[in-house]
């Protein structure tokens, strides 16, 4: 059975910290680009990063850029997000993702992947 588990969510003030991680089994992940999304309470699935395999190219969306920070760790199959300078609007529902991206795909989409954890929520207080 092929799945990733995410882990490192919690509540968190304001400037503070959190890395989130996400392990992947049954499926080696070291040649697949990797991503997190998030889930704001009420509103669609949104693009945070990504990164890819081999250098390790990453993409940010604009609202994170400078703040979040993906690393993969291709000998433990998996990939962590180091939040800082969290904010009120970056509480959501964050899922990573793995997919076998072309040079050309468009890595801000979700049909890009195909392999999704469940999630681990982030809150942060004001």
């Amino acid at each position: 059975q092929v799945n990733r588990v995410e882990t490192g969510g919690g509540l968190v003030q304001l400037g503070g910290s959190l890395r989130l991680s996400c392990a992947a089994s049954g499926r080696r992940v070291e040649n697949n680009v990797m991503a997190w999304f998030r889930q704001p309470p009420g509103k669609e699935r949104e693009f945070v990063g990504s990164i890819r395999p081999g250098g390790g190219v990453t993409k940010y969306a604009d609202s994170v850029k400078g703040r979040f920070t993906i690393s993969r760790d291709n000998a433990e199959n998996m990939v962590h997000l180091q939040m800082d300078t969290l904010r009120p609007e970056d509480t959501a529902a964050y899922y990573c993702a793995a997919g076998q991206a072309s040079y050309f795909a468009d890595l801000t989409r979700s049909s890009t992947y195909d392999l999704w954890g469940q999630g681990t929520r982030v809150t942060v207080s004001s």
